[in-house]
């Protein structure tokens, strides 16, 4: 079945960086965008940044562009978010999603997410 399993988040600093990944199994992990999602306390869940699938096309939230970068290795079904120049309003627990297809039908798989924590 989909799995998606991130890592790497923690406590950093503002200004500061982290490099998350998302290992993804249990699907063509090639042939579909993969998109990063943040939750912030008390807050909706809100798109961060996608990556289609050969990796040429990205796109980004407006608070986080020119900051994080999206990539992917098609090779070992990861995903990752470089996250630069840390605030205290990207503290959020991150989640690695895709929308997979099961014949005509959509189904949406999220990750169990890792926590970032920006703060001095």
């Amino acid at each position: 079945q989909v799995q998606l399993v991130e890592s790497g988040g923690g406590l950093v600093q503002p200004g500061g960086s982290l490099r998350l990944s998302c290992a993804a199994s249990g699907f063509s992990f090639s042939r579909y965008p993969m998109t990063w999602y943040r939750q912030a306390p008390g807050k909706g869940r809100e798109s961060v940044a996608t990556i289609r699938e050969a990796g040429d096309r990205t796109s980004y939230a407006d608070s986080v562009k020119g900051r994080f970068t999206i990539s992917r290795d098609n090779h070992k079904n990861m995903v990752y978010l470089q996250m630069n120049s840390l605030k205290p309003e990207d503290t959020a627990v991150y989640y690695c999603y895709v929308q997979y297809w099961i014949g005509a039908t959509p189904r949406d798989y999220w990750g169990q997410g890792t926590q970032v924590t920006v703060s001095s």
